[in-house]
């Protein structure tokens, strides 16, 4: 997928910037594309609650799995506390749903892929607990018990510590770059299984 596929924001030039703010600057549209899609479900009926987590999922588990293939855990230390497969699997199982991973693009599983790509799943930590006040609300007591997955790593600060790992891990030249397209891939595929859900 060429990066004008998934959005036209430019790559921030390096300067003073640090990571993170060129990496939110050059993903706003794929963030705010992926936003627009979350607002067509109606988290508090059972049916697009699963749909959102059967979306949700078809994303999650094959970039978890090329996390793991990426040597993800030696490089935080801590990926396996991390990641929400079996959340997610336990959530979609109370509500009969059902996990079809989408075949992701093949590329290269370095540290770049790493770092752009825990950028989108360790934020999502933040519209996490924004949803999971949504799905409350919900009249189906299966819906509210179903929640693993929006409430998995809650208080333990992930996303400070994924942040502090980010701004210190050395890129070298034009790896910057490619931690901006992964972040931005990952985003995509996301809003694309939203949009077929």
């Amino acid at each position: 997928m060429s990066l004008a596929a998934i959005s036209d924001d430019p790559i921030p030039a390096d300067g003073t910037e640090g990571i993170r703010d060129r990496l939110k600057a050059a993903t706003s549209a794929a963030h705010h594309a992926l936003d627009e899609r979350l607002s067509r479900f109606d988290l508090t009926t059972t049916a697009h609650y699963r749909r959102f987590l059967q979306a949700s999922a078809a994303v999650l588990l094959p970039l978890e799995q090329m996390l793991d293939r990426a040597g993800a855990d030696a490089m935080l230390g801590d990926w396996t506390r991390r990641r929400r497969t079996d959340a997610i699997r336990a959530d979609l199982a109370d509500l009969n749903g059902r996990i079809v991973p989408m075949e992701l693009p093949a590329r290269p599983l370095d540290r770049a892929f790493v770092f752009g790509t825990l950028y989108v799943l360790e934020g999502s930590r933040l519209g996490a607990a924004y949803l999971l006040r949504i799905v409350a609300a919900s009249a189906d007591p299966r819906v509210r018990r179903a929640t693993r997955y929006l409430r998995h790593g809650a208080g333990q600060g992930l996303w400070r510590s994924f942040l502090s790992q980010l701004a210190e891990e050395p890129l070298p030249p034009g790896d910057d770059v490619r931690v901006i397209m992964s972040a931005r891939e990952a985003f995509a595929m996301f809003a694309k299984a939203m949009a077929a859900a």
